[in-house]
């Protein structure tokens, strides 16, 4: 299309739009002319012009107050505005500011709470690496609390040493002097102590005693310095392993010499000719035959057994009891128990530590009971000491003392073997015992009859509480010789009757003993 063309459409479109116009088509529809019309409408609006205009000129002072105002209000709100925006500028400085603060305060509360951590921990590292030097003597409670301080704080150094800490250089030096300090205190009462033992006549009990009351020293020297614990130790070894020897040595040899002066010989047997020279008996007095047990059944009684440590140079020879052995339990059991409770040792350790204490006199005493035992014939004698050895061997474990039961063990493996010659000698002297060398015979209960019924009742009433079948079957084969000894020297009667007799004669003699001495045998106890 052409400009012109297209302008002349837009002026078609313009006067369709106002035909549309209701008025226009009001105006068309009354046959009104346009043109009239229209000058009657711009004369309306001059009109109409005029009178705002006069209306204008009338409220002009108005209009004036009334721009007065606006330019006012609007000073008054650019004012606002400026300072809303002042204020906001300001609000927002504050903002910041409290979020400043907010962490800020987040900050400081995390640096409080590290602090105090940190705090509790320095306070105990401090407490712990403050040294406290305190001058008192060694038996006083304070050194004693002082050093268990000591020994935590050291224990503790060396603990943070590991850990590096910076702090533990500076008391480091300080704790080494107070250790060797402490140290050389230790030693010193600690030797005194053990020197007093050498004194003479000493109850070495109580300087024992004391040193348990510091067991703590000991403890001390073998966690810091065990070269000084070590040379303690063995002066203690050395000191007490030469007491306990001499004093044994001393008391073996005073009770020797006290002992009964008979003493049974190797011909001193059962189907021995019964002589005034052979009713001897070794370990009693006013007794006629070495079979008899008497009062000497009396000494694996607990009365007698644990009875008080004879003092020698006061005893008579007939309070001689088990004194001897008895000192020796009594003492080994205290030494072990000291030993484990101040050289802090126990099972191997602590055996091995009894054994250089006790190990010389124990040996002693072996060898000297072997010696002993070696020249002695009275079974009845050998028998109680076994019997006496596993009474004692019982008290130790009641004790809950193991250190001796070797001993014991090795004691029993002397006296067992010498029991069983010596019933063997029996034994044998009674088998060799010829009738027809005995005199002249009587009905009356034989001798030797008599010594057999007394010496196993003898033997069964000791034997009853720790019953041994080697013991049985050695009686037995007594039994069996005395049986046949009976019927050999029976049948040396011409007549029946007085056979019968002699035979009823030894056999009630022999019921006659057992029922006073041993009546359990003859009337054993009925089966629950």
């Amino acid at each position: 299309l052409t400009s012109d063309e297209f302008i002349l459409d837009e002026v078609d479109i313009h006067i369709q739009a106002n035909l549309e116009d209701s008025l226009v088509q009001e105006a068309l529809k009354t046959g009104v002319d346009l043109r009239q019309y229209s000058k009657q409408v711009e004369l309306e609006l001059q009109h109409i012009e005029h009178a705002s205009i006069r209306d204008y000129i009338k409220e002009s002072k108005n209009i004036t107050s009334l721009h007065n105002q606006i330019t006012a209000c609007d000073a008054i709100l650019e004012r606002m505005e400026q300072m809303l925006s002042s204020f906001q500028c300001d609000l927002s400085s504050i903002s910041c500011e409290i979020q400043t603060l907010q962490e800020q305060s987040v900050a400081m509360n995390l640096r409080l709470k590290n602090r105090q951590a940190v705090r509790s921990q320095l306070s105990q590292l401090v407490d712990e690496l403050v040294v406290t030097i305190l001058e008192a003597p060694v038996t006083e409670q304070d050194f004693l609390e002082q050093l268990h301080e000591l020994n935590n704080k050291m224990n503790y150094v060396k603990e943070q040493a590991f850990r590096e800490t910076m702090a533990c250089t500076d008391v480091h030096h300080v704790l080494d002097r107070l250790k060797v300090k402490a140290v050389t205190k230790i030693r010193e009462f600690v030797l005194q102590k053990i020197y007093s033992f050498r004194k003479p006549m000493t109850n070495y009990q109580i300087p024992q005693n004391a040193l348990l009351k510091y067991r703590f020293f000991y403890q001390f020297l073998l966690g810091n310095e065990r070269t000084v614990a070590q040379e303690l130790r063995e002066q203690y070894v050395e000191t007490m392993s030469k007491i306990y020897l001499s004093y044994f040595k001393s008391y073996t040899s005073r009770l020797m010499k006290i002992q009964y002066e008979e003493v049974a010989e190797k011909d001193d047997l059962m189907g021995v000719e019964d002589t005034a020279k052979k009713d001897i008996l070794p370990s009693l007095k006013n007794r006629n035959t070495i079979f008899t047990l008497g009062n000497r059944g009396s000494v694996i009684v607990g009365a007698e057994l644990e009875g008080p440590i004879i003092v020698p140079h006061a005893a008579q020879k007939s309070d001689v009891r088990v004194s001897q052995h008895y000192a020796l339990l009594d003492n080994s059991c205290r030494e072990y128990l000291f030993l484990c409770d101040f050289f802090l040792v126990t099972g191997p350790s602590a055996q091995e530590l009894f054994n250089a204490v006790m190990g010389k006199t124990l040996a002693m005493f072996l060898k000297h009971m072997d010696a002993y035992v070696c020249d002695c014939y009275d079974s009845i004698a050998v028998f109680l000491c076994i019997h006496i050895v596993l009474r004692f061997r019982a008290i130790t474990a009641k004790r809950n003392v193991p250190a001796i039961d070797k001993y014991w063990d090795t004691l029993l493996e002397i006296l067992w073997p010498r029991f069983e010659y010596i019933l063997e000698l029996n034994i044998q002297s009674i088998q060799n015992t010829d009738p027809q060398k005995l005199g002249f015979l009587d009905t009356r209960p034989h001798y030797i009859t008599r010594r057999y019924a007394e010496f196993s009742s003898a033997i069964v009433s000791i034997n009853q509480t720790f019953p041994n079948e080697r013991t049985h079957t050695l009686l037995g084969q007594l039994q069996v010789e005395v049986e046949n000894f009976v019927l050999r020297v029976a049948a040396e009667f011409s007549s029946r009757k007085e056979q019968l007799i002699f035979l009823i004669n030894n056999y009630d003699m022999m019921l006659s003993v057992l029922m006073v001495t041993a009546p359990h045998v003859l009337h054993p106890p009925e089966p629950a």
